[in-house]
């Protein structure tokens, strides 16, 4: 009978092959997510409206894409006041109206993400590429720490979803008098007030989403490493115990 030999490692499984492959999967398949709505821009001012159109149409079901919200490309500014937006679209607070403005070639095109989305997703995949060379150092972040990294993200996001109860414009978040009064007016006026880049409103959401963004990834990403890592271990020590097994009987074979 002839000796049952230790060959090459059995096949792969799919899933042990996107285990395996789990962060290149991710980069590729998120990055292109994430990436996309930077294009709707760019599509616009290249006459590709169909396409341009359609990247609004999909991200709009994960976005708000408010336009006093959003960055702007190919244009006079990078951002706009809700007054510049309602002069030259429609003189309305109604966030379903407002969000349909995609802008035009004077003033440019939005990003089909809107400030607070860009620092948020887009941190995700930043600090993730980040963590990658640093992955056998850095442990998992514990429950409490990413509940502290993701309050401030519930805290402004909520207080700004309270306050456009009051109409896109109109609520405590749009004036701020309660900081401006907190501060005895230290500040310029366009601080305080409105969503222009540099106001406290955009400070805030930018800074927020980077935290919730880091939150996310350290406490993620080296627990997923940790498993894989694990599940590694085990497929080793299962593979040398098959193979000193088939030595073994190769050994007690006749011939042998």
């Amino acid at each position: 009978m002839p000796a049952v030999t230790a060959s090459a490692r059995p096949r792969q499984t799919i899933f042990q092959w996107l285990g395996a492959h789990w962060f290149a999967i991710f980069l590729g398949i998120y990055g292109l997510w994430v990436f996309v709505p930077f294009f709707a821009p760019v599509f616009m001012q290249l006459g590709w409206t169909g396409a341009g159109e359609a990247v609004y149409f999909i991200y709009s079901f994960f976005c708000h894409q408010l336009p006093e919200r959003s960055f702007f490309w190919f244009g006079e500014k990078t951002m706009y006041s809700l007054n510049e937006i309602q002069s030259v679209w429609k003189n309305t607070d109604n966030p379903m109206i407002l969000r349909q403005f995609i802008g035009n070639e004077t003033m440019g095109w939005k990003v089909a993400w809107s400030d607070r989305m860009i620092s948020f997703y887009t941190s995700v995949w930043l600090f993730a590429v980040i963590w990658y060379p640093f992955r056998r150092r850095i442990k998992p972040l514990s429950w409490w720490g990413f509940v502290l990294f993701l309050l401030p993200l519930v805290i402004d996001g909520g207080t700004h979803t309270i306050s456009d109860l009051a109409g896109i414009g109109l609520g405590f978040r749009d004036t701020n008098a309660w900081l401006a009064l907190l501060t005895n007016h230290a500040l310029p006026a366009t601080f305080y007030a409105g969503d222009a880049l540099g106001s406290f409103n955009s400070i805030m959401r930018f800074i927020t989403g980077l935290l919730a963004g880091l939150g996310i990834v350290w406490l993620a990403f080296p627990s997923i490493h940790q498993t894989q890592a694990y599940n590694q271990q085990l497929e080793e020590l299962s593979y040398a115990k098959v193979i000193e097994q088939i030595k073994t009987q190769n050994t007690h074979s006749p011939g042998g």
